[in-house]
C-alpha cells in the first residue's frame, strides 16, 4: 500500500512539474522598456535544432503587439539617413561595433550584452524622424543579432545588412532584408 501511494505522489509531482514548465514557456519575458514605454519582449522559439531559440516582439502603448523584422530596421535607417546622413552613418558604425561583440547564448530569456541607455545620447537628433527611436533600434538590433548568433553561429545576415547600408544601393539592401523574411 505505501508503495502505491508513493508512486501516485511521484507521478502527480512529475506531471505538475511538466504543466508548470509548459505554462512558463508560454509566457513572455520582458527584456527592455524604452523611454517611450515600448515593451520589448521575447518568447521561446520553436526551432528544434536550437534549444535557446527565441522570438522578439514589441508592444507600443495602445497598439497591438508586433514582431520586428530586419526590413523594418533597415527601412528605418534609410528614413533617418535621408534626414541626417552623417549622423546615421555614425549610428551604423556603432551598431556594427555592437554586432562584433555579440555572443551566442545558452539560456533563456536573453539578456542585452552591449546596449546601455547612454549609447543613445549622441544620436538623439535622429529620433525626430521615423517610426522608431534610436533606443528601440539599438535594443532590437542587438536581440536579433543574439538570436542569429544563437541559432546560426556562422550566420551574418544582420551584420551584412548594416555593413551594406550606405554603401550599396538601398534597393538591394532592402531586397536582401525582405527576401530573408520570406525564407
Amino acid at each position: 500500500m505505501p508503495f502505491k501511494f508513493l508512486k501516485a505522489v511521484y507521478y502527480y509531482l512529475k506531471s505538475s512539474y511538466k504543466i508548470w514548465k509548459i505554462k512558463q514557456a508560454q509566457k513572455d519575458d520582458l527584456v527592455y522598456t524604452t523611454q517611450r514605454q515600448v515593451k520589448i519582449q521575447v518568447y521561446p522559439g520553436k526551432k528544434t535544432e536550437s534549444p535557446y531559440d527565441f522570438i522578439v516582439r514589441f508592444h507600443e502603448p495602445n497598439k497591438r503587439e508586433r514582431t520586428p523584422a530586419h526590413v523594418h530596421l533597415i527601412v528605418e535607417m534609410y528614413v533617418k539617413y535621408a534626414y541626417n546622413p552623417t549622423l546615421t552613418l555614425k549610428l551604423k558604425e556603432h551598431i556594427l561595433t555592437m554586432l562584433g561583440q555579440i555572443k551566442p547564448i545558452n539560456y533563456f530569456p536573453p539578456r542585452l550584452q552591449f546596449f546601455r541607455p547612454e549609447h543613445t545620447e549622441p544620436f538623439k537628433e535622429l529620433d525626430k524622424v521615423g517610426e522608431f527611436t534610436v533606443e528601440f533600434l539599438l535594443v532590437v538590433s542587438e536581440l536579433l543579432a543574439i538570436q542569429e548568433k544563437t541559432n546560426y553561429p556562422k550566420g551574418s545576415l544582420t551584420e551584412s545588412l548594416y555593413r551594406d547600408f550606405g554603401i550599396k544601393d538601398r534597393f538591394s539592401v532592402i531586397q536582401k532584408a525582405v527576401l530573408k523574411r520570406l525564407r
